[in-house]
This record gives structure tokens, sequence and C-alpha cells, in this order.
């Protein structure tokens, strides 16, 4: 095997010398067709730089397929367009969701392929967002053709919609902007007549000269003080009516007071004024939520143009053929058509075809994953290989899609414990404060009468605790961005305190140390019983048990009836067929004979008192379980297995592992029981579970990991969900939450650092108020520019 990476991605050339690209008249060797064509396009398009100024290897192409790249004729139908098009002075417009951006040298090649293109006549990309803005001339060039331009140089673009969230966003966005750009304006008016007056200390400014330059400073500070502080003016107010007290309460405090003061020396032409503070610390102020804000929505960014992914449109299979429709007007029960390189409308069940699907959208993995009739599909990933039909059974909001988004959400919104001490931290530092300004005016006031205000709002302005509020949610909201990338869903916020503190990790074996994909492996039958009336036997039993081996015997067609059946959890199943009573389930079960039972995992068919068959059951370990299990013990993690299975296989499994505790035979109760006795003794308990059956003891667990293929139920209970069934995810959001909870360390302690040290400076009189103001602004970014690291890590 070569180690040598490919050129365009940096991923492992499996190939070897088979796909070749010339560049800059060097051979370099590319992964797989998709990078070599994209590369090629490159060269084609004298786009050569890209490859000199990118900071970060290109996205794997595996999701492209060359020939299937002019599938967007469907986003030129007017009806489609509809949503997302704008005509402008007889020009379109359009804003397009670009995946596959890694760094500024994408941006600069998207543009540059773009400009080529007869017809465009703008086109900018934002690398952050990844979103770029198209606007061209319909004549000349259609929009098929600029998304299938973008696709042959390795980017997926799809018209980007904004959903409500959004427009409400952008709305606030643009109210924030108006009231920053008062206050900056504002505060260069006011400052020019504050150089003026404090030059007039030096050289006896005319009394009707200051007074007019007071009065004019007023003025230009109202809008500031009356528009542009509403926000924490709104905020302090809430936080009053609550019984609470929050950091704009002092600032509010600062603003009005300030103003206040000054407006009465104006007045009475007496004292002291100090309009260009209020004006320059209230723009300090906007201008540190305003990047706070933006960085919140970088954050998010992730999640939200995951939504747009989802295509537009469908083919829909109708009587008469194949119609392209709007995506939105699927309907449960339609068969839609998904062609090789295609992405998938809506979620669905495979009805006819095989083919290849990259679910790297919602898991992260990129190799495909081979899919047969009956296996479910999602919208927003993309099929590879062969056309498959699909019968649409969830739309909209019901889609997987949606739910990842809305989890996160509420995962993004949910405070650790740690982000509500900080928040009950900065509750109470809000009061000290107040007390402390209140307490340094009174003392000022006895020996510096003159110097009294303005070192109090120093003290207020100064020492507000901004970035103290900011250092959690930040930091947690870019973590879960990360964690939703790499297809780790996470359903509560406390996970990321807990995972670095699990010192036990208890698996259960099928569906999650297992791949759970049953086969048969050897049959044997006893008492004369034929092979396909033991099947039949068993697929009746079977029916409607949702255990992921009764789903195998399931499969298999029957006529049988059952009648009286009964379940027995972790057990198996009994009933009467044709007057007799049939059980099918474990040895134990069955009361099987020592002589009969066999090495390896078997499920045994049989009545009250005769065994009538055995049916060995192959599963297979995961790819990954040996990487994970090494990769725990390496943080010395405690490793147990507590399964229902008693046969010889769970030994088989956990030997292969190197994992020596294993509870076999266990009930659902027993499971719970097992977790709480390891959970009295002062250990944090993880547990992995996929089962129905599982459910009570994820419930019980200090963290719970459902497999993204096991069962609702299960995912319901869980605190983690790992979507494309990887046990390594596991690891890697472990080291996500030790870095996590070491950059909110990092906030927290700079956030306390910094007011710890400003604190007794602004008491005795060592900063101005505009210092504050730009101290306290910087603080706060400086928190926020730390999160941010959270998303440039590559675990």
């Amino acid at each position: 095997m070569s180690k040598q990476p490919c050129f365009h991605c940096n991923e492992p050339v499996l190939t070897g010398s088979q796909f070749i690209t010339q560049i800059d008249g060097v051979d370099q060797v590319m992964c797989c067709p998709g990078c070599q064509a994209v590369s090629q396009a490159i060269v084609d398009a004298g786009l050569l730089s890209y490859y000199k100024y990118r900071t970060e290897p290109g996205s794997r192409q595996t999701a492209l397929i060359p020939e299937s790249l002019n599938h967007f004729s469907a986003y030129d139908l007017p009806e489609v367009q509809q949503d997302f098009v704008q005509e402008r002075d007889g020009r379109e417009e359009v804003t397009l969701s670009i995946d596959g951006i890694t760094c500024a040298a994408c941006a600069w090649l998207i543009e540059h392929k773009l400009q080529k293109l007869d017809g465009v006549e703008r086109i900018q990309v934002n690398s952050t967002t990844q979103r770029a803005f198209i606007r061209w001339q319909p004549a000349l060039v259609k929009l098929s053709y600029i998304l299938s331009a973008i696709g042959s140089i390795g980017y997926n673009a799809a018209p980007f919609q904004l959903d409500d969230q959004e427009v409400i966003s952008k709305r606030n966005s643009r109210r924030f902007l108006l009231r920053l750009g008062l206050a900056g304006f504002a505060t260069m008016q006011v400052m020019m007549f504050a150089l003026a007056l404090y030059a007039g200390y030096f050289t006896d400014l005319e009394t009707e000269f200051r007074d007019y330059f007071r009065w004019v400073s007023m003025i230009f500070a109202a809008p500031v003080v009356f528009y542009s502080a509403q926000p924490f003016y709104f905020s302090a107010i809430r936080a009053i009516l609550s019984g609470k007290l929050n950091m704009d309460v002092s600032v509010s405090i600062a603003i009005c007071g300030a103003y206040i003061a000054s407006c009465v020396a104006t007045i009475q032409g007496t004292g002291e004024v100090y309009f260009e503070s209020v004006s320059m610390f209230t723009f300090f102020l906007l201008l540190g939520r305003y990047f706070e804000q933006n960085a919140r929505q970088k954050a998010s960014v992730s999640s939200s143009n995951l939504h747009k992914l989802v295509p537009l449109t469908a083919s829909l299979v109708t009587a008469q053929g194949i119609e392209e429709v709007p995506a939105k007007k699927l309907q449960v029960g339609d068969i839609i058509l998904v062609s090789p390189g295609d992405v998938v409308a809506a979620d669905g069940k495979i009805v006819e075809g095989i083919s290849g699907i990259n679910e790297s959208m919602l898991t992260g993995e990129q190799l495909p994953i081979s899919k047969a009739p009956g296996a479910e599909v999602f919208a927003g990933t993309i099929n590879l290989e062969q056309p498959i039909r699909v019968e649409v059974t969830a739309i909209g909001q019901d889609q997987l899609v949606a739910e990842i988004i809305r989890l996160q959400e509420l995962a993004s919104n949910a405070k650790p414990a740690i982000a509500l001490t900080a928040d009950k931290l900065a509750r109470y530092f809000s009061a000290t404060i107040l007390t402390i300004a209140a307490m340094t005016y009174v003392v000022w006031r006895q020996f510096a009468p003159e110097d009294a205000f303005w070192v109090t709002l120093s003290v207020l302005v100064a020492t507000c605790p901004c970035a103290l509020a900011l250092a959690t949610p930040t930091a947690v909201t870019c973590a879960t961005g990360l964690f939703t990338r790499l297809g780790i869903i996470s359903r509560n916020g406390s996970v990321f305190e807990k995972l670095p503190k699990i010192k036990t990790v208890v698996f259960d074996k099928t569906g999650t140390l297992t791949c759970g994909s049953f086969s048969f492996g050897d049959i044997k039958l006893f008492e004369g019983l034929e092979k396909s009336r033991a099947l039949a036997i068993a697929s009746a039993l079977e029916q409607g048990s949702l255990h992921p081996i009764a789903r195998l015997f399931a499969r298999i067609p029957t006529k049988l009836e059952v009648t009286r059946q009964h379940h027995l959890v972790g057990a198996g199943v009994e009933g009467i067929i044709e007057g007799i009573r049939y059980l099918i389930g474990s040895a134990e079960y069955l009361k099987v004979p020592s002589e009969m039972i066999f090495p390896g995992q078997w499920v045994y068919l049989g009545t009250r008192n005769n065994v009538l068959a055995a049916f060995e059951i192959q599963d297979k370990l995961r790819d990954d379980a040996k990487e994970t299990v090494a990769a725990l013990k390496a943080k010395h993690i405690e490793l147990q297995i507590a399964s229902g299975d008693t046969s010889a296989h769970l030994q088989q499994v956990a030997s292969t592992l190197g994992i020596t505790k294993v509870n076999g035979g266990l009930k659902p109760k027993g499971k719970l029981e097992l977790v709480e006795s390891l959970r009295s003794n002062n250990t944090l308990v993880a547990m992995f579970g996929d089962g129905i059956n599982d459910a009570p003891v994820l419930a019980g667990a200090d963290l719970s990991v459902a497999m993204g293929s096991g069962s609702a139920i299960a995912k319901n209970s869980a605190d983690l969900i790992l979507l494309g069934d990887h046990l390594h995810r596991f690891v890697e959001a472990m080291n996500i939450a030790v870095k996590t909870n070491q950059i909110i360390r990092q906030n927290l302690a700079w956030a306390l650092g910094y007011n710890m040290l400003i604190l007794p400076l602004a008491v005795t009189g060592h900063v101005v108020p505009y210092i504050a103001a730009i101290g306290m602004s910087a603080s706060s970014l400086i928190v926020v520019g730390n999160s941010l690291r959270l998303l440039r890590l590559k675990p």
C-alpha cells in the first residue's frame, strides 16, 4: 500500500499510479477519478495558482462523478427558480451554498472559474459562510451551467434559501449594524468637539464657545443614548423585572448616568461633560457584541448549510415516466428516481436498485455505504454508483436532517453546569460591581469631587462581566458544531463536562461492538425436522419482534400462523403453531442440554421437551472496534461488556478485543443494576447500546451513547448518538470535550483575571472611560476568538 498522499485532497493513494494529472509539468498522483477530474479541470481552466495559494487540501471527490455533473437542468425550471432566484434590471441573482470550501484559495478558485463564463457579471464567495452570491445574464448562461462549472472543480453547490430563523437573524443583524454605524458616526463628531473642549483647558476657551460645543455634543450623543444603546436598556429592564442583575444593568446605569449628568452640566453651564465617553463606550460595546454575534453565526452556519444540501428538485416516477418536480411537492409514498451523482431529495427506503451512498453530510464519513432494496436512505446524501428508486417515507421537518439540526440547536442552547455557575457568578459579580461603584463615588466625592463621576463611570464600564458571560456559551456552540461535522449528535449540553471524566465504559455487544448485520451460518436439525419447516416455524414466531436477530428470521416468507405469542425480552419468543407450542431463543431459555450447546452464537428452536433445530448466527465485529478499545485503554478507562447473550460468541468477542470484564446473560434490569453498582463507587459510567432493551440502562448511566442504526427508543434515551455507527467517534468526542473544557477554563481565567486586574486600576482613577470601554470590548473579543479555535480542530 502506498503512503503517498493524493495531491488534491491529501488522502492516502490506494490505487498506485492509476490516476495522474500533470500539474506544472509534473505528474501528480491522485487517489480517485473524482480528484483526477477536478484537478484536470483546474489545470484546463488555467487556475494553477490555486495549488500555490491554498493553505488546506481540497475535499475528497468521491461524491462527484464527472459524467453526472450535467444533472442540474431542473434548476432552470421557472417554477423551481421562483423560490431562490431574484430578477433585477434584466439580470438574475442567486445565493448558493457551496460545500467543500476549506480555505481562501477555494473562494479564489471558484471566483476565477466563474468569471471566465460568458454572462456571469458578478461573483462573490464567502469562505466563512461557504456561500456565494452570483449575478448573471440569463440570455447568455443558465444557472445549471454555473452549477455544473462549480461542480467540475470539486465543489458541491446548491441554491441557498433563508429559513424563517435566518430571515429574522438577518433583519436583526441589519438593525444592529444601523445602531453600530450611528454610534460610530456620532462618536467621531462628538470626539472632534471634545478635542476642542480639551484644548480649551490650555487656551482659555471662551464660555460661549465652550457652551456651544457642549450643546452640539449633547445633540450628537442623543441618538447614541436613545437609539443605539437600546438593547442594553431592554436587557437590563428584563433582568430587573425578573429579580436578577446582569451585566447590562451596570452598562445602562453608566450610559444613562453619564449622559444625564452631562446634560445637567450643559444646561446649567457648570461642571464636566462626558458625551464623548458615553458615545465611545456605547460604540465599543456594540462593536464587541457585533463580533460576538458574527462568531455565533459562524459557529452555527455549518448546521444551517446542512439543511441547504437537500436538493430543491426530485425526479418523480409517474405512470407517464419521469417528471422533474420541486422537492417540496413530494408526498409520503411517492417513488423517486435517484441517478448516480444525484442527491437524495427526501428520506425513504430503496425499492429498486443497489448502489453506494455517500452519507458524509450526516456522518462525516466519506466512504460510500452499499445499500440494497429495503435499506433506508436520507435526504442530502449522495447516490454514487447505480440508479435507485426510493419510496418517500418522510418529508420536510420529519426528515433526519431536520431532526439533526433541531437536536444541535437544543444542545447549543443547553447549558452545562459550568455555564450555569458562570452565569450565577456574573450576576453576583454585577451586584458586587454596583456596590463597589457606589462606594467609589462616595469616597471620591469626599476627596476629589470633580473626578468622582468619571472614576465611577470607569469602574462600571471597565468591569462589565461580558467576557465572563460569553466564556462557556461560545465554546459549547463551537464544540456542538464540530460534533455535527463528525456525525456526532449531542442531545445534552452536559456531555462536554462528563466526557473527560468518564472512568468506565460499558458496551452492549450486539449492534454496538458488532455490526448487528446478521446472517445465517450452519443450521443443525433434530427430530427429523426439515430445514424449510424449521425456518418457516422460526420466521412465524419471530414476526413482530424488534430484536435485531429476530429481523433476520422474520425476513423468511412463511404462511404459518401463530397464536398466543409471548415475547420474553432478552430471552426469546414462544407461541402456538398448528396446536403445538414452540419456543425460539437462547440455550438458557430453551434449557438446551449442555451436549447440544455449540461454540459461537446460536439460536435454538424447540418445544417444551425437545430441541428441534439450532441456527448459527454470524455477526462480525465493527471495523473500528479494536481501535476504539485500544484508544480507551490508553486513556486508562475501564471497559466492560454487558450483554444478554450467554453463548460462547460473547467470550469470543471479548477476547478478540481484549476486554476482560464480561457480564453475560443480563436482562435489562441486570444491566441497569450493573451500571448502578459501578456508579455507587463514585465512577462516571458511559453506556453504549442500540436496542429497545437497552433503553433503561441508557437512561440510568451517567452518559449514554446510542448507535445511529439503533432503535428509536435507544436514541431517545441517549446523550450522544453516533450517526455513522463508528465507535471511534466516541474517542474523538472525548478529545473534543477535553479541548472544550480547556478553552472554557482559559476563557473564565482570562475574564476573571481581566476584571480582577482592571478593578483596582479603575477604582483608583487610573483608567479613563474610553480606555475602559476598549478594554472591556477587547476582553470579550479575546474570549470569542479563543472559542472559535475549536472550529479549526481536526480530530
